[in-house]
């Protein structure tokens, strides 16, 4: 273990006592080459030995958070607590293994040109979380991550699947606060609700006025996703973009976004013609236009007319 881990594993052993209210001022206090500090939702979901692997191992890529991987982690086995086929033993019906769920062929690669640090196992295992782990940094900085350069499209070639790439985006966000903790961007339960419903109607095409498949139509138009994915966790929208908007509560200007906001467009006096929900990582899900489906991409745009954004899940 490196001594990032070790003062980690320190100071949340110190946390498990003392109780998780002080947690954010000791690991603030606490130097590291990390850009973020863990969250209390981090802090709380994540085991000790687990956060204090993902702290040392990003530490190995420039540009790599802890949070991402620790995003890998949880989206993939939930830190090892998974009992699913291929986390402790065998594989899973991919063929993938471990907490990190490698395929063989690729982990070896992985471990062949980046050997783990002493630790592990011997010879290396995707089964071990040291091992995984650490080839889990290494894979996701060799892919884009390092120095920042390509990050979305290292998490994609982790796993191409868009779903996917949006959920591990959102859940980094959730573990990562500001380092002076004065931004709290852990979304609520009802936004990640929210989120997970819209995961579900990707590509499905714009319709308009449509508000999906349970009403007979064949897909949504901007403002019946948005008003349906929050439907589908107990809160109510009005019906149109520009109502939503007006609705709020908003985001003041200059704070930042946490996954379920929803994000508009146009000329908020009356002129709102667009929403997404915001997903985290700079992205959103939105139904665009005639003749596209509903997808993921960036929620800002060059040329774009951004408006600002709301926090419905606060109503």
């Amino acid at each position: 273990m490196g001594k990032i881990a070790a003062a980690v594993l320190g100071l949340l052993m110190v946390v498990a006592v003392l109780g998780s209210a002080g947690a954010s001022g000791m690991l603030s206090a606490f130097g590291s080459s990390a850009t973020t500090q863990p969250s209390r939702a981090a802090l709380t979901d994540i085991p000790p030995d687990y956060l204090a692997l993902y702290m040392d191992a990003a530490a190995t890529c420039p540009g790599l958070d802890w949070s991402v991987l620790a995003a890998v982690g949880k989206v993939e086995s939930d830190h090892g607590r998974s009992t699913l086929a291929g986390v402790h033993s065998d594989a899973n019906y991919r063929g993938a293994r471990g907490p990190m769920q490698f395929l063989l062929p690729t982990f070896q690669s992985v471990v062949a040109k980046h050997s783990p640090p002493k630790g592990g196992a011997t010879p290396p295992s995707p089964y071990n979380k040291q091992d995984a782990i650490y080839a889990a940094a290494a894979y996701l900085c060799d892919s884009g991550a390092r120095d920042g350069k390509d990050l979305l499209g290292a998490v994609k070639r982790y796993d191409p699947d868009d779903s996917y790439v949006s959920q591990v985006l959102a859940q980094a966000q959730t573990y990562a606060s500001d380092t002076d903790f004065g931004a709290d961007t852990t979304p609520t339960a009802g936004a990640l609700q929210a989120i997970n419903y819209a995961q579900g109607q990707l590509g499905l095409p714009y319709v308009w006025g449509g508000n999906g498949p349970v009403t007979g139509d064949a897909g949504f138009d901007c403002s019946g996703l948005t008003k349906a994915a929050y439907a589908a966790a107990g809160i109510t929208l009005p019906r149109t973009a520009q109502e939503q908007y007006d609705a709020g509560p908003h985001v003041p200007a200059g704070q930042p976004l946490k996954p379920g906001d929803l994000v508009f467009y146009g000329n908020p006096a009356g002129g709102i013609h667009h929403v997404g929900l915001y997903t985290g990582g700079e992205r959103m899900i939105d139904s665009p236009r005639p003749g596209r489906s509903i997808r993921i991409e960036p929620y800002r745009y060059q040329g774009d007319d951004y408006a600002g954004a709301t926090r419905p899940a606060n109503r």
